[in-house]
Formats: structure tokens, sequence, C-alpha cells
């Protein structure tokens, strides 16, 4: 008996054990590694990718995918920041402009970016077009937009209060960590205590016994790409925030790595399946990946190739792991 719960608690907590060895081996190897500035560090360049992987991890949930994310991130710090920059270096550009307070650029970057989540949604969910053929499309679009809205010109000299929001601590921690804590501890709610979260699991599980049971698929699917690009909103603001400056080359293969995290994490690509505690370990084992990658001296085109190898092992790790329970 004790075995059998044994095993069953090393098959639930695995990818947590992973975790824990790679941390200990990366340790042993340089001691600097659990230095509290070191984890910080690990913590703050992962928290962007921990908010879009808090959003995409539904759409995988649901058997599809979004791709628009990383652009998302990038036209939602430049529409942010240029309501955000100090009126005096902003007046002289823009001289009709008012001296806005930080809520209104944080607002507008945000709407722009759920905007596109619910355009993604609407594709999905009416013209049955495939998820990834319709994130890959308003992807190009979004980076475009972020493109010509700013002549491909940084966005820079924003006001001190926004940047404080990516660049300031509160007991601490990185404010930017907490916001990611924050936005996983919300889609972790949705995700085990609403109904939404229920159904999103019948969707990915079985589309049509889903119908039969009376589920609106094409709602729910409305509201998983709207969530997924308002977390990748929430990403964009911050990250303009703490690099001080909008940029339309924000983002660049985000989608890439939170995709990662969600599918280390255990999330499968089948549908119907999602832990979000996986998910948040998926986070920090990539997060600690490439930090320990750093730490050891690994070449930098090497650690990609590392990295391209873990997620393709991963989704072959799932893929048995399905079959076996088929």
């Amino acid at each position: 008996m004790n075995a059998q719960k044994m095993k069953r608690f090393t098959s639930t907590h695995s990818i947590w054990l992973v975790l824990v060895v790679m941390v200990v081996f990366t340790t042993l190897m340089n001691p600097r590694f659990l230095s509290v500035d070191n984890l910080h560090n690990i913590l703050m360049t992962e928290a962007v990718i921990g908010i879009l992987a808090a959003g995409v991890m539904w759409c995988i949930l649901a058997r599809g995918i979004d791709l628009s994310l990383g652009s998302v991130v990038a036209l939602v710090s430049v529409v942010s920041a240029s309501f955000v920059q100090v009126f005096d270096y902003a007046g002289k550009l823009f001289p009709n402009l008012p001296d806005l307070p930080i809520g209104v650029g944080i607002a507008a970057g945000i709407a722009v970016g759920t905007l596109i989540g619910l355009i993604n949604g609407l594709l999905v969910a009416y013209t049955k077009i495939p998820p990834f053929i319709a994130t890959l499309g308003t992807q190009l679009i979004a980076r475009s937009l972020a493109q010509l809205y700013t002549n491909a010109y940084p966005v820079p000299t924003l006001k001190p209060e926004f940047k404080a929001l990516g660049q300031g601590r509160f007991l601490g921690v990185p404010n930017i960590v907490w916001f990611m804590i924050l936005i996983l501890a919300i889609s972790g709610f949705m995700l085990t205590q609403t109904r939404f979260g229920k159904n999103i699991y019948a969707i990915g599980g079985n589309e049509q016994a889903a119908r039969v049971a009376g589920i609106n698929v094409e709602k729910n699917l409305i509201k998983v790409y709207t969530w997924s690009c308002f977390c990748a909103a929430v990403g964009g603001v911050l990250l303009a925030a703490r690099a001080g400056s909008g940029n339309s080359s924000y983002g660049l293969n985000y989608e890439l790595d939170a995709i990662a995290a969600v599918t280390v994490g255990g999330t499968s690509h089948s549908g119907g399946i999602c832990r979000m505690s996986g998910v948040i370990a998926g986070i920090l084992i990539l997060g600690v990946l490439k930090n320990a990658m750093i730490f050891i001296g690994i070449n930098p085109y090497v650690q990609q190739a590392i990295k391209g190898a873990i997620i393709i092992g991963a989704v072959v790790f799932d893929m048995r792991k399905n079959a076996k329970r088929a």
C-alpha cells in the first residue's frame, strides 16, 4: 500500500521533482544560483511569460492554440507607452495631447489587446478555421499595427509612476512578480472553482459531448481567447513599465515560451487535461533552465536546441501517457 501511495505521489508530482533536481544540480555546479538576487532575477525574467502562460493554457485546454500573444505584447506596450510619456516630452510631439493619468494608458493598452483576443475568439468560434491559422493571422496583423503606430521607433521617456509598476518592489519582491502571482491565482480560481472552467474541460475533452450537455461552445471559446489576449495585454503593459519604453519589437517568441511552459507543465494538446500546479511548475522549470544554462556556461546557440528538445520530449511523454489512459 505504501508503495502504491509513493507511486501515485511520484506520478502526480513528478514535474515538481524534476524542478527540485534541476535546482539541486545547478546549485552544486554553481552555489551562487540560489542567491536571493538570482532567484528574483529568474522570477522577474519569467514574470511576463508566466502571465502569458496563464492565458494560453486555456486555449490548449480547449484543444486550441494562441500564436498572437507576443505581437499583442508589442502592440500593447507601444499603445500604453504613448499615453504615459512625460508630458514635457510628449507635448512636443503631440501638442494637442493633454497630460493624462497613467490609468488612461493602462486602460487603452489592455483594451486594444483584449479586442484582439475577442477577434481571435470570434474567428475560431464562428468561422471554424483552425486556431493555429486564426491566431497566426492576428499575430502578423498586431505586429504590423505596432510598427505602423510607432514607425518602428521606440516610445521612450515614460512617467515614473508608470515605470514603478514594472520596476518597483513590494515587501522586497518585484511588483511584476506580484502581478504574475495575481494573474495565475485568478486563472487557477476560474479553472477550478467556476462553471466556465468546467465547461472548458468538457469542450477540450469532447466538444460534441459538451454540446449535447448544453454547453454553448462558441460563447466559451470566445471567452477563452479573450482571456488569453487580456493576459498578454497585462504582460505588454508591465513589460513597457519594466523597460521604461514601448517597442514594436517586444514579445518576439514570447508565445512560444508560454506554450512551452504550459506543455512542460502537463497541459495536454489533445485537450481536456490541465493542472494549475503543473503550469506553475512548467513556468519555473523553463525559468530555472534558462538561468542554469547561463550559470553553467552553455553556448547560447546550444541553449535553444536544449529548450527545443525538452519541449519535444514533454509532448512525446504527454502523448504516451494519454495513450495508456485510452
